[in-house]
């Protein structure tokens, strides 16, 4: 009589946890690039009243339920239209981030939303303040330089050829993620190129808040790469990636979440009723 209020209780709590889980997820609905969490239960150990024999079943009593995992479904979003010529979304490459950098390049964290914006010095941040990451053009600005050294990406105001010094006029990223200037000389000179990193088991990503993850050790090796290659996507100018949240699904799943915590107290309450049953047959 005691297992079924304590497996009542499991029940709860673990009901409990995805609805936090489903909250999180309409909360973040219109989070850029945000990615839906799911929770999965599997049963508990159960005690064995008898063990299986030929022709006979093993007896078990299971003691309840408890969260197998949270999952973080890294299915890309929909692209939705800014203009705006410093917003990027991935396109065909949900396993594919924006690395960006702080405290100088120590701390390197990964991110799908590609809302970035430029310092006073020119250089390329995230709405937090952190560096985004890429490769750098060569001196003549004719193309990038070979290898995969990272840089903080930065788009100069000025550009010095000899002696003259020309002024940015007007800059362009194209889907390769390569930068290119136009100045008051009237060429136009590559200034870097974004770089994406690749996991091969991105749902083991962490995350790390500000729409920001870290690798962990089971992300796998963080693979550099260059918007365009094989499995990487390529970058769109002027949209932002949508969150994957599907509310229908969500609201759905509140539902069945609600209902089930209402069975599980339901148990809870019919075990007291027979215990105080019990209790009352010495009266």
């Amino acid at each position: 009589m005691l297992k079924s209020l304590y497996s009542g209780v499991t029940g709860m709590k673990s009901q409990q946890t995805k609805m936090d889980v489903i909250s999180n997820n309409i909360a973040n609905v219109s989070t850029t690039g945000f990615k839906a969490g799911r929770v999965r239960f599997e049963d508990m150990i159960s005690q064995t009243n008898a063990n299986a024999q030929e022709g006979i079943n093993a007896q078990q009593v299971g003691l309840g339920v408890q969260t197998g995992s949270i999952d973080t479904i890294m299915t890309g979003g929909s692209l939705q239209t800014t203009g705006r010529a410093l917003d990027f979304g991935i396109e065909n490459g949900d396993s594919s981030f924006f690395t960006v950098s702080g405290n100088g390049g120590v701390e390197v964290s990964y991110t799908r939303d590609g809302g970035f914006y430029t310092g006073a010095d020119g250089s390329l941040v995230t709405s937090s303040g952190l560096n985004v990451m890429g490769y750098s053009a060569n001196v003549d600005g004719t193309g990038i330089v070979a290898g995969n050294a990272l840089r903080e990406l930065v788009i100069p105001a000025t550009r010095v050829v000899g002696a003259d010094t020309f002024n940015l006029q007007s800059y362009t990223v194209d889907n390769t993620g390569i930068i290119k200037g136009t100045y008051s000389d009237g060429k136009s000179y590559v200034l870097g190129q974004m770089a994406l990193t690749s996991f091969s088991n991105p749902d083991g990503l962490e995350k790390a808040g500000s729409n920001l993850y870290v690798a962990t050790a089971n992300s796998g090796v963080a693979e550099l790469g260059r918007p365009g290659d094989a499995g990487y996507g390529k970058v769109q100018s002027g949209f932002l990636e949508m969150s994957n949240v599907d509310l229908a699904n969500e609201f759905t799943e509140m539902i069945v979440t609600n209902r089930a915590y209402q069975a599980n107290s339901r148990s809870i309450t019919t075990s007291d009723q027979m215990l105080e049953e019990l209790i009352n047959l010495k009266r």
